[in-house]
């Protein structure tokens, strides 16, 4: 606290003398520190988007499965829209969201914005306005977005840079009653970094390099005619050695005429005096298969998908797929969809002049099925509970038309 107020005091003495500014409003006392770094200068995250997108995403199975099944089933789950505990089953909002630009249909749209949560952490998403309501919505590639920190130190504009043009952003609500920020930006936790979100791929990048490795070693033993190599032994006689001319030789056609899967099986002929002694894998060598399958479950725990619904083995700590499947939508999918349902209304909800909600319909998923239906067992089965008691306790609302069964807030 020492700290704090020796800027706040050298912040009092620089600005004595000054016309009195606008009134004072509430911010936070650590945001000062915050604009030390750098005000109105970008950014730039401490990772290379683009090595992990690369690395993982785009060569590694088990990274790219992952994903995509999780942002696949997020992007499926429908959104249910309230408005002060009551359910709309019509809104512009929701036409949006159907809908958000020209080119994108509504899951295709926040299956990408899933997508870049996933594999970089963060997402940024950009609505355009037409008379003061969101018209369309645009998920932006969060490796051409900058973050630019206003006085405080908290994001006041976000620079987006395509071949090296660069168009600022800003992240203030636009002017005008329930106007609505042109651009949001939804991030995972990040511990260590006050302006951008830390993805799954990150946590697991070691396990990563180590999967990756393995399978360019599988490729280099199958390019060497799937086994190691051997020993080319030269028995002439004492202190004999070939000539470079005859060592160049023969190792061109050792390189040309045995080595490949082209070549595999073929029987080596050999001149006077060469002999060949094959090199066999011990169990040690052996090891890097059990490597490569625990460096893929480190992979699926971090981004939260039992390793069975990934084929991985040796790892079937669930009694069945349907518990596993269970665990997959309970623990990695609608946590996602429901923080995003979440950030979503909280932007775009001003714009409608309504207190609006989104949140994720669970009893609408055929892998939770089991689930609520062990739920209606057990509240049908409960006696004392009038019949609009049990309806409210599965998620209905009171049967319509007896007005004193109607709560007030409604």
């Amino acid at each position: 606290m020492g700290l704090i107020r020796k800027i706040e005091s050298l912040w009092s003495r620089a600005n004595e003398g000054r016309e009195k500014g606008p009134p004072e409003r509430k911010a936070s006392r650590a945001g000062v520190l915050l604009a030390v770094q750098g005000t109105s200068q970008p950014v730039w995250s401490p990772r290379d988007y683009a090595a992990l997108a690369r690395e993982g995403y785009a060569k590694n199975p088990v990274v790219h499965r992952a994903v995509r099944m999780i942002a696949e089933a997020a992007a499926s789950v429908p959104l249910v829209l309230f408005e002060d505990m009551r359910e709309l089953d019509a809104h512009p909002l929701l036409e949006l969201l159907a809908r958000p630009n020209r080119l994108e249909a509504g899951g295709d749209f926040l299956e990408g914005l899933y997508g870049y949560l996933l594999v970089a952490g963060n997402a940024y998403l950009e609505q355009v306005s037409v008379d003061g309501r969101p018209r369309e919505l645009h998920a932006l590639r969060p490796d051409r977005v900058k973050v630019v920190p206003g006085a405080e130190g908290w994001p006041e504009a976000f620079d987006y840079t395509v071949a090296g043009r660069t168009v600022r952003l800003s992240a203030e609500p636009e002017p005008g009653e329930g106007g609505v920020a042109p651009v949001r930006h939804l991030k995972l936790f990040h511990p260590l970094n006050d302006h951008y979100g830390f993805a799954p791929i990150e946590a697991a990048q070691m396990s990563l390099d180590i999967h990756n490795a393995a399978a360019n070693w599988n490729k280099a033993l199958l390019d060497n005619a799937a086994r190691p190599s051997g020993a080319l032994v030269y028995g002439a006689g004492d202190a004999v050695n070939l000539s470079p001319e005859q060592f160049e030789r023969l190792k061109d056609e050792l390189e040309s005429g045995y080595q490949g899967a082209r070549n595999a099986g073929r029987p080596l002929l050999l001149e006077g005096g060469l002999d060949w002694k094959p090199m066999g894998l011990t169990p040690k060598d052996m090891d890097f298969i059990e490597a490569k399958n625990q460096a893929a479950r480190e992979i699926a725990l971090a981004f939260g998908v039992p390793p069975m619904l990934l084929g991985i083995p040796g790892d079937n700590t669930y009694s069945n797929f349907q518990e596993a499947n269970r665990a997959f939508w309970r623990s990695a999918v609608l946590p996602l969809a429901g923080r995003t349902a979440e950030a979503l209304a909280a932007w775009l909800g001003p714009a409608f002049g309504e207190r609006l909600s989104l949140k994720p319909d669970a009893d609408a998923i055929e892998a939770l099925s089991s689930e609520r239906e062990a739920l209606w067992r057990r509240v049908g089965a409960a006696g004392f509970l009038s019949d609009d008691e049990k309806r409210q306790a599965v998620g209905y609302g009171v049967r319509e038309g007896d007005p004193a069964k109607v709560p007030a807030n409604e």
